[in-house]
């Protein structure tokens, strides 16, 4: 494991392209370059709102699903199953299935739109820097909020059914019981998801680049895109492995977070 970080570090010292592919040491003159560059920066700016958006909204949506699940409702199994498709599906199959749901002319998202009278034109989703971004986001929640939700449902089966009750008997409505009772109880498991499916957003390679490839002009690139563009389309191996430097970095603070939450669990 380290030998490859190692190795990715050193390449990030040298410099080549499809042209020059001798490799040539520059040092931390990639560094330099790339913390100047506008490129380097819309990255970080589309790694941060793609992160935060698709943890936040998987998170909200898998909550109000596991508590949702979690009622003694009819085809309670059955409803479990159909929540989970999403999450089963490979994550080329989602990106190509939305793809075509995108599709400007044949895709279902705008003739729903059009046929509820919300909208008067087909809009092109993914080749408009202003809705590329969305509409990644919105597939992205929609595979992935079942792992939260199966993760939140197990934590609803050992919150304190007497302390429940007690808060009932004592008048609290179902909202109040939630937000007084059932979340202070599952804190840690919220924490824990929280962090961990930020790794897993931040590292999200397959969706971004079946749908956009990063595009347009840039608008949907997140690390793990532009360092595949970089490494294996244009052959700078260097810029590509400081982008993975740099992502390392930042994923190692989340890391950091994540095993500390979970030796305190485990304790």
């Amino acid at each position: 494991m380290y030998y490859p970080m190692f190795r990715t570090f050193q390449e990030s010292q040298f410099s080549s392209s499809f042209l020059s592919p001798t490799p040539r040491f520059i040092g931390f003159e990639t560094y330099a370059d790339m913390f100047g560059d506008d490129t380097f920066w819309q990255v970080v700016r589309n790694a941060l709102i793609w992160t935060f958006a698709v943890v936040a909204l998987q998170n909200i949506i898998g909550m109000a699903v596991a508590v949702l699940l979690n009622q003694r409702l009819p085809g309670q199994g059955i409803m479990r199953s159909i929540v989970l498709l999403p999450w089963v599906l490979p994550g080329v199959v989602s990106a190509i299935l939305w793809r075509f749901m995108y599709d400007p002319q044949l895709g279902l998202i705008n003739s729903i739109l059009i046929g509820l009278g919300i909208s008067s034109e087909r809009t092109p989703w993914l080749a408009q820097t202003q809705t590329a971004m969305i509409a990644l986001i919105i597939t992205a929640v929609w595979k992935g909020f079942p792992f939260s939700t199966v993760i939140y449902l197990a934590g609803l089966q050992g919150v304190d059914k007497e302390q429940l009750e007690a808060a009932e008997i004592d008048g609290g409505n179902a909202v109040q019981r939630f937000f007084y009772v059932t979340l202070p109880s599952m804190s840690g498991i919220v924490r824990l998801n929280l962090l961990l499916t930020t790794i897993f957003t931040f590292n999200y390679f397959d969706i971004v680049w079946v749908m956009t490839r990063g595009g347009p002009l840039n608008s949907t690139h997140i690390f793990p895109t532009i360092i595949y563009d970089l490494g294996f389309g244009e052959f700078k191996f260097g810029e590509a492995a400081a982008y993975g430097v740099v992502a390392v970095a930042v994923l190692s603070i989340f890391l950091i977070f994540y095993l500390r939450e979970l030796r305190q669990r485990v304790k």
